[in-house]
């Protein structure tokens, strides 16, 4: 099972096995974080969209499972258990979220529009940013155990009323997640920019200069221009030191 994470809100950096994801902006990241879940279920638009970091915990669940009850749902002693599971659940897929307390999400849509909402509340609506996390947990038979770390992607130029240090407050957050020693970061480049400059796999290697926990994932491969492809870096005959 997937070390539980909700034992440690409040506390700055989280010490505990995750995965984190880390790119730019618009270099796929969504998508990357929605096919591991198999569910469309995170804010898409321009510019800056994830501004507070994400924490999601996947949770296997058989379709016995899915009728456990537990003894108290508002305990927050439950949320340190990874198999606390819900009430009389008829769903095959349900989201909880810690700030929501006890109420469940069958609607994958809801739990988009949630997001966006509880975004607002922190970050407010000038596109700038919170070190506060989300947490959220899926309960899925689809999914295997995994906790993954969605943050706001990487950006040089603020825009719109953001502060024009956006691009180090972001690089602080990121910093955050990925100096822990026990995460896995994965390093999204999208295939149509130069891996030699990738800001995702720079911001990587400041924490990790051997490589030995990051994961470079080339997405939008359909986007390269005619007659090139990604196989030197795909067989990784591209790997600069």
């Amino acid at each position: 099972d997937a070390l539980p994470i909700f034992d440690r809100v409040g506390v700055d950096v989280i010490q505990l096995p995750q995965i984190v994801v880390v790119g730019t902006q618009s270099s796929g990241k969504s998508s990357v974080l929605e096919s591991l879940v198999g569910r469309d279920l995170l804010p898409r638009g321009t510019g800056i969209v994830t501004r507070r970091p994400l924490v999601l915990q996947l949770v296997h669940v058989s379709p016995e499972e899915q009728r456990k009850t537990v003894t108290d749902e508002n305990d927050p002693a439950q949320w340190k258990n990874s198999r606390h599971l819900a009430k009389g659940v008829e769903a095959e897929e349900w989201g909880k979220f810690l700030h929501t307390k006890n109420k469940l999400y069958t609607d994958f849509d809801e739990i988009r529009q949630e997001i966006e909402s509880e975004t607002e509340r922190i970050s407010g609506t000038n596109k700038g940013i919170s070190s506060e996390p989300i947490h959220l947990k899926i309960f899925s038979p689809n999914v295997v155990n995994l906790t993954l770390v969605d943050l706001p992607g990487l950006t040089k130029v603020p825009v719109g009323d953001q502060p024009k240090d956006i691009e180090l407050q972001i690089r602080e957050l990121i910093f955050q997640f990925i100096s822990n020693p026990n995460s896995i970061i994965l390093a999204v480049t999208a295939a149509n920019t130069d891996m030699a400059t990738s800001e995702a796999l720079k911001i990587a290697r400041e924490v990790d200069p051997d490589g030995r926990r990051t994961l470079a994932v080339i997405t939008k491969l359909d986007l390269m221009d005619a007659g090139t492809d990604a196989m030197d870096v795909l067989m990784s005959r591209d790997r600069k030191s």
